[in-house]
């Protein structure tokens, strides 16, 4: 997957570390829920002269414990400045010079602010200036906490899944609600589990329900239909931030981005040659290689900051937590029945992912991961996520899992817990060895939820292999509901400081708990 010729980013993204300094405020009370106002653009055309305008607002993404990535775009060439001050008046700020944001990039850029004080509110503001140094856009501001060093309580939420299945952004309940749910829980980072957009799911401007109401999208041309084009792939990322719930919480919230397999097009692996008459191009790399462009030029992630320039990277924050971010997409062997040894991750991968584990002197570990282990997803006759289907031994991908399992078993890591989205309802899953077909692993949580705006499924079958038990699960009563159903998830997650106690809630779409657990570090 060569993502293509393109201007040396390196060069563009440089910035200089800097050193807040001034009093530590409290923290910002939580955001409401605003009144929706979609902007009238997605991706305006590139103009020359003038005053500069940021047209999609600011996203944070992972957050260190002394810096974030800033991102944003502007509608014309210009410079990209940020100053960050612990002072709301920014009367001790600290100025940062950001890249260009050209059209070579789509107008967007980010910046890695760094030498930043642990554990602290930072406020921050962002503007574009022309080349000219003349005119400076409308300053865009925001607040952010950095990772702590010490023993600090941490909270942070997880989801995937946005605008799938035919359901877009809705004016007529406020777009997508649920943002301004997870920001009323004030957690320190977003785990964006994958399927961060649909290429593949055009949207029409309303769809009626079987009780007979009418379901509104905003409706924007990138959208109209399945993303090929390089342009088509930016506006999938486009639309999302016409949403103001998602662009409120992206200017709080740093996020923690995966990708899977709809931002590309579905189950698609390396090397695939689609059978789908609605693509002129057929070539699953052709495409997979756009969508990574636009990926990350769209998200608030850095090629530079992951192991191989793509996704799968670990982040800490603080003594208590190491995430890692894993890529079941990019390294997969084709999708089959799964009766022979294959991989997901890919070797280098999953030798890292267990080397990394091992390295870790984080209380707890938390695996990032765009696929769950033991839930069975189909792709017709063949299979599509890890589990087989099958009884018995480990096989197909399977496998590959087993052996990740065994070694970090092994090297007596422990306080593992994985967190994934991709099937469209929420669950808890307790793996044990000795319900297993295999021994040699440690029992283990895999905790499930979505989607956050998209069609709701569920439940699918557990495979036996790993000894699964579903301790809960939450999933409509039937296939693809809309969101007005009420089966739109995201997890939560809580380290207490003090005790070193990791609590998991499993929360719907207006922010109740509908079930939690506290698990005891090992020590």
């Amino acid at each position: 997957m060569n993502p293509g010729p393109e201007l040396d980013r390196r060069a563009l993204l440089g910035a200089t570390g800097i050193v807040a300094a001034g009093l530590l405020l409290p923290s910002a009370p939580a955001l409401a829920p605003p009144a929706f106002a979609a902007p009238a653009f997605t991706a305006p055309a590139f103009t020359r002269g003038g005053r500069p305008v940021l047209t999609h607002g600011v996203q944070l993404g992972d957050p260190r414990a002394d810096g974030a990535v800033l991102w944003t775009r502007a509608d014309r060439p210009a410079r990209m400045f940020v100053e960050v001050s612990r002072d709301p008046d920014f009367r001790r700020a600290r100025r940062v010079r950001g890249p260009l944001l050209t059209p070579v990039t789509d107008g967007t850029g980010e910046v890695r602010l760094t030498g930043l004080p642990a554990g602290q509110e930072l406020h921050y503001r962002v503007v574009a200036q022309d080349l000219d140094g003349r005119a400076d856009s409308r300053v865009l501001t925001g607040q952010f906490r950095t990772a702590p060093r010490d023993l600090h309580d941490v909270r942070f939420v997880w989801s995937g899944d946005v605008v799938g299945q035919g359901w877009g952004i809705n004016p007529d309940i406020g777009g997508m609600t649920i943002y301004a749910a997870m920001a009323a829980r004030t957690p320190d980072f977003f785990l964006h589990s994958g399927d961060t957009v649909y290429a593949d799911g055009p949207l029409q401007e309303s769809v009626t329900l079987p009780d007979g109401r009418v379901w509104r999208n905003v409706v924007t041309p990138e959208k109209s239909k399945v993303a090929e084009t390089l342009a088509e792939y930016r506006g999938q990322f486009a639309y999302n931030l016409l949403d103001e719930n998602f662009r409120r919480f992206a200017a709080r919230v740093p996020q923690l981005v995966q990708w899977d397999d709809h931002e590309v097009t579905n189950n698609w692996y390396p090397g695939e040659i689609l059978n789908d008459d609605r693509y002129t191009e057929q070539r699953a790399d052709v495409l997979a290689a756009r969508a990574f462009q636009a990926f990350h030029e769209w998200q608030p992630v850095r090629k530079q900051d992951a192991v191989d320039g793509r996704v799968y990277r670990k982040v800490s924050h603080g003594p208590l937590l190491d995430v890692f971010v894993l890529d079941m997409r990019s390294y997969r062997d084709p999708n089959s029945t799964g009766t022979t040894p294959e991989r997901i991750l890919g070797a280098r991968q999953a030798r890292w992912l267990v080397e990394a584990l091992d390295r870790s002197r984080a209380t707890w570990k938390v695996i990032a991961s765009d696929m769950p282990i033991g839930v069975h997803v189909p792709d017709g006759d063949k299979i599509e996520g890890v589990a087989n289907g099958l009884p018995g031994v480990p096989n197909g991908r399977e496998a590959e899992l087993a052996w990740v399992l065994q070694e970090i078993s092994r090297r007596r890591v422990r306080n593992t817990v994985w967190l994934t989205a991709d099937v469209h309802y929420s669950a808890a899953i307790h793996y044990a060895p000795e319900r297993a077909a295999f021994e040699g692993f440690d029992s283990f949580w895999e905790f499930v939820s979505g989607p956050l705006n998209a069609g709701a499924f569920g439940p699918n079958a557990l495979d036996p292999t790993f000894g699964p038990h579903q301790a809960f699960v939450s999933s409509p009563p039937r296939a693809n509901t809309s969101p007005l159903e009420g089966f739109q998830h995201f997890g939560e997650v809580n380290i207490d400081g003090a005790t070193g106690q990791l609590s998991v809630d499993l929360r719907d779409q207006a922010g109740r708990s509908l079930w939690t657990i506290t698990l005891d570090p090992t020590r």
